[in-house]
């Protein structure tokens, strides 16, 4: 049987690419840090710096996110990962909040990771789309991510 250009392998796309960069340099710029103060301080920032850079509607979701996040999950560390704004406890990152924009989606997604205690019996979500963020959409972001520290 001969290859069809549906079974070739063409790698990483450019906007994969420019997230595991993005990782890259997120990993280097930790390890250079030195106090675990400094750390955290330096990480903020860095979340707060990546969401500024955000187009309009992305910037004002990822804003309520932060704000809700670290309101309702203070054992919750903003970090970025893969370019992202993103909510670690004890290094491990538990939520995320990805921008349409970053894969050139039509919606923005506030995702889990298997660090989450999200599981309910066999199945369940670990990830959301984000199309506005209202006073519905926060309050279930905050049992969400209460729900998911535990």
């Amino acid at each position: 049987m001969g290859s069809t250009k549906s079974d070739s392998y063409e790698g990483f796309s450019a906007d994969e690419r420019a997230a595991m960069k993005d990782h890259a340099k997120e990993m280097k710029a930790a390890a250079r840090r030195t106090s675990a103060a400094e750390k955290a301080a330096e990480a903020a920032r860095e979340v707060l710096e990546k969401i500024a850079e955000m187009q309009d509607s992305d910037r004002i979701m990822a804003e309520r996110v932060h704000a809700v996040v670290t309101a309702n999950a203070p054992s919750l560390a903003p970090k970025l990962w893969y370019g992202m704004p993103a909510y670690a406890l004890d290094g491990k990152v538990v939520c995320f909040f990805q921008s349409a924009e970053k894969f050139k989606s039509r919606y923005a997604t506030l995702g889990f990771s298997d660090q989450a205690k999200l599981d309910e019996d066999t199945m369940w979500a670990n990830a959301f789309a984000l199309i506005e963020v209202t006073p519905e959409v926060e309050a279930r972001i905050v049992a969400l991510v209460k729900r998911a520290v535990g």
